[in-house]
């Protein structure tokens, strides 16, 4: 009886151990999904700039473009009694399965046009990229590629249907800082044909001290490492 129990209790530190493990995996993996891994910081092999006709060609690309704007909405159901209301950003369109088919295209030229009202104002642009094989005479295959996009004044930049973050660690797809350069890995082992679908939610700011003076797109570029 004593090397049954005994066994039991083996069994069931064992059967423990696994879901521990299963568990620990499953929360690894969800969280691979929304860490940002820094970029290189090398200077890059090669450089497409995406507010050219050629550059964004080249990923058999097109820029499209459409404001955004603060909504009113009921509080969250546990907001203290004296909070009616919450506010968000329509329309959502970091999200993967946004349709903006009926958005207008613009030239790559045209980021740097200033938009918006002024003041603080939201303005979403958005392509899909795909990898071509060679860029003139540089082979992509193996490379990194990282998303380059400085706007004034500041930038959330949606990969694929995520905002790479993570709390308490450098999350590059996030806001930088007042007029900084956000750089987003894309890859670190690019293949011919990758997709990559981008948002970019521009905001002009400072947010609590509203400028006279609208915001445009200073550069967006692809740079590739090997």
């Amino acid at each position: 009886m004593r090397i049954t129990y005994s066994g039991r209790l083996i069994a069931c530190a064992a059967l423990t151990s696994i879901v521990l493990m299963v568990l620990s995996i499953s929360s690894a993996q969800a969280q691979a999904r929304t860490i940002a891994v820094l970029p290189p910081l090398l200077p890059p092999t090669h450089i497409i700039d995406l507010m050219t006709a050629e550059g964004i060609t080249a990923f058999g690309g097109q820029w499209k473009t459409m404001e955004a704007r603060i909504v009113e909405g009921p509080a969250l159901p546990k907001a203290l009694p004296s909070y009616k209301t919450s506010y968000e950003v329509q329309p959502r369109a970091g999200e993967r399965t946004f349709d903006d088919s009926a958005w207008p295209v613009i030239e790559g030229k045209d980021l740097a046009v200033p938009r918006g009202g002024g003041r603080t104002s939201f303005i979403w642009f958005r392509t899909n990229l795909t990898i071509p094989a060679r860029l003139g005479t540089f082979d992509t295959s193996g490379a990194t590629a990282v998303l380059r996009v400085w706007v004034d004044d500041y930038a959330e930049v949606w990969i694929n249907g995520e905002l790479p973050r993570f709390a308490g660690r450098l999350s590059p797809g996030t806001i930088q800082g007042y007029n900084a350069v956000n750089r987003v890995l894309l890859s670190d082992g690019i293949k011919t044909g990758d997709t990559f679908q981008i948002a970019v939610f521009a905001i002009n700011g400072p947010i609590s001290a509203a400028p006279p003076n609208f915001l445009y797109v200073r550069e967006a570029k692809i740079e590739f490492y090997k």
